[in-house]
């Protein structure tokens, strides 16, 4: 059976009446908000990230945790806030990612976190660079019930990999790669399905086809294409491939870079997720990284309040009416075709 039917079949085993009806909810709402442009909002999300950790120990440069750069506070998520949440959620929610900023392995946690989800039944996924994949961090990983494993590999040889993964070791990230691999194929576990992740750069566009070879040799179970956020995209980035097919920008007539995708007064994201960052604050996607707009605070509130709260509520009608104008969403690739190569 193709890795990716089979994963999608193991997405599709968790999905209860409940969780479908949740779903028809949202997606009803939404479009009918679409149609009337008003904030109508039925339902609790689909999907929710929660962040395990603000820390990383490399050093990307256009990522907030590798520069450094947050104005948030920094942390570790506790277990306070996340039982409470999968506790409230978990009967709705089909898909909880473990990941928003940062390293999730760092978190002692982690695996406490994953195992508690798989018990509820809800599709588990996480992104890492795969420092951390050990031998018995793999056979731990394996067994904890986690459904996806993105790992980040942004180059096929070290010297380009280290062009953007500053402080990392490709043999660090292969070896995490093949020790999930044994371990899933040890413990005859279909289970984390893995894939290799590439954000395509002008520094490693040339190893596509590479790293496809490099994931079939290996054992990995998918190969995704990611386009680059940069920051002050306009006048241009030497990060930015230079086959425009796998980036998020392109040139217009004045000869500045602008988004390829339109900005639209909708945003299915604002229906059907949340992020939640380490400290409990929800805020209304991950491109909020700098949690900018707090909807809530989970310390002080329910998640089901916070959804529904006039904070949510006015965001949500302010993208209806203008999401140009709100600052997270100038840089969204919502919309845009992810590009893949097969």
């Amino acid at each position: 059976m193709n890795r990716s039917v089979s994963d999608g079949i193991n997405l599709l085993s968790k999905l209860t009446f409940r969780r479908a009806f949740n779903m028809a909810k949202i997606w009803c709402s939404y479009h009918l908000a679409r149609l009337l442009k008003k904030p109508l909002h039925w339902g609790l999300p689909i999907s929710i990230s929660i962040e395990p950790t603000t820390s990383c120990n490399l050093r990307c440069p256009e990522c907030p945790s590798g520069l450094r750069s947050f104005t948030r506070p920094t942390g570790m998520l506790g277990e306070d806030i996340f039982i409470k949440t999968i506790d409230e959620l978990s009967a709705y929610t089909l898909y909880l990612i473990l990941y928003f900023q940062g390293e999730p392995y760092l978190n002692s946690k982690f695996f406490d976190y994953v195992r508690y989800a798989h018990a509820r039944k809800m599709y588990t996924a996480t992104s890492t660079n795969a420092h951390y994949l050990t031998d018995d961090i793999a056979q731990k990983t394996v067994e904890s019930g986690l459904d996806r494993l993105i790992i980040s590999i942004d180059g096929t040889t070290q010297e380009t990999y280290q062009q953007y993964r500053i402080g990392g070791s490709l043999e660090k990230v292969l070896e995490g790669a093949r020790n999930v691999v044994k371990w899933k194929q040890k413990l005859k576990s279909q289970t984390p399905h893995l894939i290799f992740q590439m954000v395509v750069l002008s520094t490693n566009e040339h190893q596509i086809a590479e790293l496809y070879s490099l994931a079939k040799e290996i054992g990995v179970d998918e190969v995704k294409l990611k386009t680059a956020q940069v920051y002050n995209y306009e006048n241009g980035n030497t990060l930015l491939p230079l086959q425009e097919k796998y980036s998020r920008y392109k040139r217009n007539e004045n000869h500045k870079y602008q988004l390829k995708n339109k900005m639209l007064n909708q945003c299915w994201r604002l229906w059907s997720g949340a992020v939640i960052t380490w400290d409990g604050n929800v805020v209304p996607c991950c491109f909020d990284k700098d949690a900018q707009h707090k909807m809530g605070t989970l310390a002080a509130s329910e998640f089901k309040d916070v959804w529904r709260n006039s904070a949510y509520d006015n965001f949500r009608n302010a993208l209806l009416k203008s999401r140009s104008e709100i600052e997270i969403c100038t840089n969204c690739s919502e919309g845009t075709k992810v590009w893949r190569e097969e």
